[in-house]
């Protein structure tokens, strides 16, 4: 495939123009602080739907010739592509189908159907949606709408690399997460071909989640590869083998991939919410998880893609307390002891010492291993980093007690 041109991409800017919103850049000093180098956050977490998706469909739907307009499209996703193919369908007033499973998240699933899509749910993962909307498209003539392995999208997604370049002066890197690859393509063919008429170098990096990356083995085997998956929290970029298209445009322009644990990503989500004061899915914090984890080396002015912003209000509680754990500010200890007056005081004078806070106790007699003797004392208790938990412990310990982390 040739590489998009900065006429497409310009092109489909145009195009866009009346749908996105040119979301805005924030400066993080504290992730600059981090990388030794200024960070430049692009908010597309602030985009219309909630994420970058509404660029790639919006173009691609914008090509559609009249008959392929008159028999609708047809696109299978669990969040983010439903709702840039919903919106798109409905400005560019073209029949729209979407296939979501069961468990699709309640927001998502109000949005996509206020975006006047017709919404079929069917099955327990994604794949089912998908044979699903490939058995309509067959039956009915619909346009298949794929998230990310077309050109059109790819040049849709591209746009945003384009307000990047125009956004931060001396560009130096740019750090893109990574699910099947349409958006770190289509940025990293507008910033480098905005780079090549200046004469200049701009790195692009992408990001995968640990437990979802096909691309680094891929890239090693210079063709698509399929792998084999475990469940992350970055769900949005959770895919098993890398786009065709876009794998042909990241094995030539994208200059590394790194991935990242979802320790990194819960603790990347909780700095976002604390210093950026962002709200950010996991998929789109996975570029400040890299930072944060000392996966990218920076010379010069970095732009880190916070790509969406749709998590589940309930998923974000939970990954905020796994991200406090993983950062040494949270834990829950369970403490055994003796069934006798005081103890419970005793532990509690301990932790006013440490200069731990409790939050929740529990105190009871029954539990695994304990002897007939012995209660169980099991705290959740908020602490200022690792050093300080270490201490928190060391000094139970050192009292005679044998405190152990019961969850991270």
């Amino acid at each position: 495939m040739t590489l998009p041109t900065l006429a497409e991409l310009e092109d489909a800017a145009a195009v866009l123009r009346d749908v996105i919103v040119k979301t805005p850049f924030d400066v993080s000093e504290h992730l600059t602080e981090v990388l030794g180098a200024p960070v430049y956050l692009k908010l597309e977490n602030l985009q219309r739907t909630g994420s970058f998706k509404i660029r790639g469909a919006t173009y691609r739907l914008s090509r559609l010739s009249a008959e392929e307009r008159a028999r609708g499209v047809v696109a299978a996703s669990a969040g983010n592509h439903a709702q840039g193919v919903a919106l798109a369908a409905q400005k560019l007033g073209i029949p729209a189908t979407i296939f979501m499973p069961l468990g699709v998240p309640v927001p998502k699933l109000l949005a996509t159907r206020g975006y006047g899509a017709e919404v079929v749910l069917e099955g327990a993962t994604v794949e089912t949606p998908l044979r699903l909307a490939a058995e309509f498209a067959e039956r009915t003539g619909a346009v298949m709408i794929h998230p990310y392995d077309h050109r059109d999208v790819i040049v849709g997604q591209g746009t945003l690399g384009l307000e990047v370049w125009d956004a931060v002066p001396d560009l130096d890197t740019v750090v893109v997460g990574i699910g099947g690859g349409g958006l770190i393509a289509g940025v990293a063919a507008a910033v480098k071909a905005r780079a090549a008429l200046e004469g200049r170098t701009v790195r692009v990096i992408g990001v995968q989640a640990e437990n979802s990356a096909a691309y680094p083995s891929s890239l090693a085997a210079g063709v698509p590869l399929t792998v084999d998956t475990t469940p992350t929290i970055a769900d949005g970029i959770a895919v098993a083998r890398p786009g065709d298209v876009p794998f042909e445009v990241i094995s030539e322009l994208v200059d590394e991939v790194v991935t990242v644990s979802d320790d990194d990503i819960a603790r990347a989500l909780l700095v976002l919410l604390e210093r950026a004061k962002q709200v950010v899915e996991p998929a789109g914090a996975v570029g400040v998880a890299a930072i944060l984890a000392g996966k990218i080396i920076a010379s010069g002015p970095t732009a880190v893609i916070l790509s969406g912003g749709n998590i589940d209000p309930l998923l974000l509680q939970r990954v905020v307390a796994h991200g406090l754990a993983a950062s040494g500010r949270y834990m829950t200890l369970q403490v055994p002891l003796p069934d006798r007056p005081g103890q419970l005081a005793r532990v509690s004078e301990l932790l006013a010492i440490a200069g731990a806070n409790v939050i929740e106790a529990l105190h009871t007699r029954h539990g695994q291993g304990l002897q007939i003797s012995e209660v169980i004392l099991q705290l959740s208790v908020e602490t200022r980093g690792q050093e300080h938990r270490a201490h928190v412990i060391s000094v139970l310990e050192e009292a005679g007690f044998r405190p152990r982390v019961a969850q991270d």
